[in-house]
């Protein structure tokens, strides 16, 4: 019998010595045989390095902690050649399949390194790259109320690299609503000229993230947080688009998720540590959609931790934050994604799901790096409206308590989904125009409501024409008040065409002209003038001048805002700076009146004692100038039928 393991074969040579006096050294002999087998197997393998997060790394950064998967990681020392940095801390999964590496990077230089596992059995080893961080013109720009945003569904908007459609495993079905389309990064790169005609400065496409699953096209169920997805490209064509979009004077948003990855992850079979997650897939709550029990101190603590806890859609396993190396790990991931690619800012996915003092340090270690990254956060339940309260009580810039711990998330901005539902509820289910002024009436919940992301919808809802009895002519009216009202317009692709689309996956339709190859399903190019119908071409052409309008007129990008008149069928607002003070001491003022009724109304406007006060000159920019008389105490507008006017004056 031969045996690698120094002991076994000790144990074996003291039994044989000894075997009269043992007369059971048969037994013995076979005991020693099992422990040889299976002993030298546990302790005497040589390590394995099979992956290594993050899979690089920059100087003048953070120190960063590595979480490195392989086999027979336990026992064994770890070293780094090639580099001034060192290691501080190993910490090693019971299974020896995960251990968290701790490096220091002190005065280390840019340069290829060797990341060294060894035990008595051998060594294994893994190359690693330190390089210097980005310059200063490199650095992320971040998105305000000066932007428009505009969504982009990769798998769904264009494809420009037919290469990668069919992925081993990945069902590649155009024609079926939850299967993979063929979108990728090049397509989006490819029609970057349309989105800058139209008027678009940032675009927000959605998680880049490696999703091995057979109906993850949408992003959001990670299987690999440092891969971009075989489906969308390279990491390389990801940079590729952000150095494009940046060539073209817009911004790149990326969107992350936090909250958790997809059920196929590695992780959730074997995970680096007992409790990387809230619960297991056997045994884990199911979250729960109800953001007040987060803000009610009586709520019951169930509900709580069932919001923050569980497990969404009782599927995708939720991380947990509460660990600190998985609170390294995701901040990490996120400073990752964002020194590899120059992104300028970031969306996150279901923001409220995650604890407040992770996003409290998320965004201290962000802001310290990246002083000008700015984020929107998804505050959003598509089955309970969002009152401002609730939707302010996630926004950064203020300490809130309730039921959680009392800290400032510092979320730059949520999203603006309490407008979104008014608008739909004014404009298409003919609610009083009052309403939104009441919504606007507690705009004092925001520290700062003029960062609010606004939107008429987004891959979570239905399109906006998919709503029952919507109809063009109130898309055109909401995209006008979208675009004058404050905050920064998210437009979600197609809306600017008129796409229709019910609940997922039916608003997720494919964009026309994207996919050049499927010219079955993709008969219009809609991204050329030419290619759209008529329904499409009135929609796109008064989407790209109502954002020429906004583009001109800084008033309306960052300016505040002031209610001077609303009634059921109508509401008129001014934007402009100082609305404290008239047209005499501050200088331009934007009107902007909205009429949501089948007849013309005409509008009067008392100018004392507003904003409007002591202006004296106007300019119609979208209206007739005969439909208004202006004098020192009022100002007269007749408004057409589901129709705008925009004035500028002063």
């Amino acid at each position: 019998m031969r045996c690698k393991s120094k002991a076994t074969s000790m144990l074996k040579g003291i039994l044989f010595r000894n075997r009269k006096r043992y007369p059971s050294t048969g037994l013995a002999l076979i005991i020693c045989s099992l422990f040889c087998l299976f002993g030298s197997y546990a302790y005497a393998q040589a390590p394995v390095i099979s992956k290594v997060d993050p899979p690089n790394w920059w100087t003048k950064l953070t120190d960063p902690l590595l979480l490195i998967r392989g086999e027979n990681l336990q026992g064994a020392s770890f070293t780094l050649h090639g580099t001034k940095a060192s290691i501080r801390k190993v910490q090693i999964s019971p299974n020896g399949h995960w251990a968290f590496v701790q490096l220091s990077l002190g005065n280390a230089i840019p340069g290829n390194l060797t990341l060294e596992a060894r035990n008595s059995a051998g060594v294994a080893r893994s190359p690693y790259t330190l390089s210097p961080r980005r310059s200063l013109a490199g650095q992320p720009r971040g998105f305000s109320a000066k932007d428009v945003m505009y969504l982009i569904m990769t798998d769904r908007f264009a494809d420009g690299d037919a290469s990668n459609n069919r992925q081993p495993g990945m069902p590649y079905d155009p024609q079926a609503p939850h299967a993979w389309h063929g979108g990728d990064l090049r397509g989006i790169q490819q029609h970057l000229d349309y989105l800058k005609d139209l008027g678009i400065s940032t675009v927000w496409i959605t998680p880049a993230y490696q999703n091995s699953e057979a109906e993850s096209y949408h992003g959001y169920g990670a299987t690999d947080m440092y891969r971009v997805d075989d489906h969308f490209g390279s990491l390389s064509d990801l940079k590729s688009l952000a150095d494009q979009l940046h060539a073209s004077e817009m911004k790149l948003v990326l969107d992350i998720v936090p909250n958790h990855v997809g059920p196929a992850h590695p992780w959730v079979t074997d995970s680096p540590t007992t409790d990387w997650f809230h619960g297991t897939k056997a045994h884990h709550r199911v979250a729960s959609g109800d953001f007040q029990a987060l803000l009610d101190p009586s709520a019951p603590e169930q509900i709580r931790r069932n919001v923050l806890e569980g497990w969404f859609v009782d599927l995708l396993p939720d991380m947990n934050q509460e660990n600190p190396l998985v609170s390294r790990y995701l901040i990490e991931n996120t400073i990752w994604w964002v020194e590899s690619t120059g992104a300028d800012g970031l969306r996150i996915d279901t923001f409220p799901y995650v604890g407040r003092v992770f996003w409290h340090d998320f965004h201290t270690q962000l802001t310290q790096l990246y002083p000008n990254l700015t984020d929107v956060g998804e505050v959003f339940n598509a089955t309970i409206f969002l009152p401002p309260a609730l939707n302010a009580f996630f926004a950064g810039g203020v300490v809130r308590s309730g039921r959680t711990t009392a800290v400032d998330t510092g979320l730059y901005t949520p999203f603006d989904y309490p407008l979104y539902a008014v608008l739909r509820d004014v404009l298409i289910h003919n609610a009083p125009m009052t309403n939104l002024s009441l919504l606007f009436g507690q705009d004092t919940l925001y520290p700062h409501p003029e960062r609010l992301a606004t939107l008429l919808g987004s891959h979570d809802t239905k399109r906006f024409l998919g709503e029952e009895s919507a109809s063009p002519d109130e898309l055109e009216l909401a995209f006008a008040l979208l675009f004058t009202l404050r905050g920064m317009p998210v437009i979600y692709a197609g809306d600017e065409i008129a796409m229709k689309g019910g609940v997922d996956p039916d608003n997720r339709r494919n964009f026309p002209g994207g996919f050049p190859d499927q010219s079955a399903n993709d008969v219009h190019n809609a991204f050329a003038a030419s290619g759209r119908d008529p329904e499409q071409a009135k929609i796109h052409d008064w989407v790209k001048r109502l954002l020429a309008i906004r583009k001109g007129n800084p008033e309306l990008q960052d300016g505040q805002q002031q209610i001077v008149e609303a009634d059921r069928d109508t509401m008129s607002y001014v934007r402009g700076l100082n609305l404290k003070h008239g047209c005499s001491v501050s200088g331009i003022r934007i009107l902007v009146i909205a009429n949501k009724s089948n007849e013309e109304k005409a509008v009067r406007i008392n100018m004392p004692e507003t904003a409007l006060a002591g202006c004296t000159q106007f300019q119609t920019l979208l209206g007739s100038d005969q439909s208004i008389q202006l004098s020192p105490e009022a100002l007269d507008v007749r408004v057409d039928p589901r129709g705008m006017t925009i004035i500028r004056l002063r």
